[in-house]
């Protein structure tokens, strides 16, 4: 197997199947071809883990470029070694997915785009040059996917306001906190689910803006790099993004503002009315996360500490992407009829 240069064309992406990959009955001991692609849990290459120890040093880090390990999984990759196919789509799928997830809002959504920017990436590694750490060079990728996608969140479609977001939030707001079954599961839910819908109205630009800025914390260099745009554009876009986030919640928002009339455990009863919430399957609050990630409440603790807009909208865990969605990535790549595989 070898990767061609290039990327496979928009109609070829979305005629694929995105459904999940059956799991087996059972698994060898040691890794499955499939495996070898998709990267199993739990199971990190010694390559994977120097790039993570490298990714914790920070955006300075990241502006500097690829190291030397980075430059040599590609190479391999490239070449056709599986595992260190495996190595690339292991490391990059969980941020991918976390970025498509604060674009598109829904996790059934955040998967597709998801897929569909890895399977971009994998297919394109032999154009890249290290202009970037690959993360970067993979956000780059991402970024463009998602700012000229089709799709449409309930948000976008409807276009709505923070001014109309503010008013739904106040209209039915209870005035004692939730004491229901399972209280401190929904009103992580329905904080959780707020803000990610909250991201929704802003337009996509401001959006990718705020969210490499404010909450994966990437440089403005790097964030103006990945946007394709100059850093002096880029700057004032993120300055109009924070600007209107951080006026709605100072007006609405009782975690940023202790004056504000919104609480989260006020919203439970109107959210499980409007059927936002499903209590018997959240969607944010219970999803996966990536081994030794942050979790519902260590990223609740720290926005307390905060208590701003970045810190608000980035309380959210370390996100994971679904398993089954990794395995479809690995029977695309491993079907013989990705065009970009041979």
């Amino acid at each position: 197997m070898s990767i061609q240069s290039g990327s496979p064309e928009p109609a070829a992406l979305e005629s694929r199947s995105l459904g999940p990959t059956p799991a087996r009955d059972s698994a060898p001991d040691g890794a499955s071809e499939r495996d070898a692609v998709a990267g199993a849990p739990g199971r990190e290459s010694l390559a994977v883990e120097r790039w993570r120890v490298s990714a914790e040093r920070g955006s300075d880090a990241a502006d500097r470029g690829p190291d030397a390990a980075e430059r040599e999984l590609v190479a391999r990759a490239v070449a056709g070694d599986r595992a260190a196919v495996s190595d690339v789509v292991r490391l990059l799928r969980d941020p991918i997915y976390r970025l498509a997830l604060r674009m598109v809002w829904r996790p059934a959504d955040a998967e597709d785009a998801g897929q569909e920017i890895l399977l971009r990436v994998v297919g394109s590694l032999g154009t890249w040059r290290g202009e970037a750490k690959l993360l970067t060079w993979a956000y780059r990728i991402g970024v463009n996917y998602l700012l000229n996608l089709r799709r449409k969140t309930t948000q976008e479609a409807n276009q709505v306001s923070l001014d109309e977001f503010g008013a739904d939030l106040r209209d039915g707001l209870a005035e004692q906190d939730y004491r229901g079954p399972e209280a401190v599961l929904l009103t992580h839910e329905v904080r959780l689910t707020c803000t990610q819908a909250m991201l929704q109205c802003l337009a996509r630009e401001e959006r990718i803006a705020f969210v490499l800025s404010e909450i994966f914390e990437l440089s403005s260099a790097e964030a103006a790099w990945i946007a394709d745009i100059t850093p002096a554009a880029y700057r004032k876009r993120l300055e109009r993004a924070k600007k209107r986030l951080g006026n709605f919640l100072t007006a609405n928002c009782g975690l940023a503002n202790p004056q504000a009339p919104c609480r989260c455990s006020r919203r439970v009863d109107r959210a499980l009315h409007l059927g936002r919430v499903n209590p018997r399957e959240p969607v944010f609050a219970a999803h996966p996360i990536t081994p030794d990630g942050r979790t519902v409440a260590e990223a609740e603790r720290q926005m307390v500490r905060l208590r701003d807009a970045a810190a608000v909208l980035g309380a959210h865990p370390d996100y994971a992407a679904p398993r089954a969605r990794a395995d479809a990535i690995a029977a695309i790549l491993e079907s013989g009829g990705f065009p970009l595989l041979r």
